[in-house]
């Protein structure tokens, strides 16, 4: 067996120093084979314990006007400080998703939503996270500025600024999402899109 690495079974670098030692009783952690396993994966040597590492769930919102455009956050914090991503973040142990789903909104810009269908479901595996984003009504609030965002305003799907989104699966949520109320409209060009950014 060896190090923690990234790959089937094993994690990302900047995860390995979160699960470097046993849960169960201290030791290090080693990667490779184990019996009954169908992957590499990370052990216990010294007490047998498989230390399965999942992704992290983040729960998201597009917050559609009446007029038909997405309201939309500029990142007040990093990963993508200062552009443009839709309202989200990881879903708490004790919520149902369409919760964190509110939640996550009012916390970022202020709205009150009502989450509706969902757009889609996006892996990212640099960032170890899965994303829902879920199509939603607003239904009061007002935008503002908050901790994490510098500023929440309305894209028409045609004015979407492409290039300054933060997030590959935010490209991919919008880009679903445009496809199903506007399906005249070009999509961005891949090569124009950031892709530089955890989630």
């Amino acid at each position: 067996m060896s190090d923690v690495r990234f790959g089937p079974g094993g994690v990302p670098d900047w995860l390995e120093a979160m699960v470097r030692y046993c849960s169960r009783c201290g030791s290090r952690l080693t990667f490779g084979a184990v019996e009954d396993e169908e992957r590499d994966r990370l052990a216990c040597p010294s007490c047998g314990l498989v230390s399965y590492v999942n992704p992290r769930l983040v729960v998201t919102t597009l917050p559609i006007t009446d007029r038909g455009e997405v309201m939309l956050i500029r990142r007040g914090i990093e990963p993508g400080l200062g552009l443009w991503a839709q309202p989200g973040g990881f879903l708490e142990i004790d919520e149902t998703v369409r919760d964190a789903a509110i939640r996550e909104t009012l916390e970022e810009t202020g709205l009150k939503v009502e989450p509706g269908a969902i757009v889609g479901l996006y892996s990212r595996l640099q960032a170890a996270v899965v994303m829902v984003a879920f199509e939603a009504r607003i239904v009061g609030g007002a935008p503002t500025v908050t901790r994490e965002s510098l500023e929440t305003r309305p894209f028409a799907p045609e004015s979407i600024p492409w290039p300054e989104i933060a997030f590959e699966t935010s490209v991919r949520a919008l880009s679903d999402w445009i496809a199903r109320v506007r399906p005249d409209l070009p999509l961005p060009e891949p090569a124009t899109i950031r892709r530089d950014f955890g989630a």
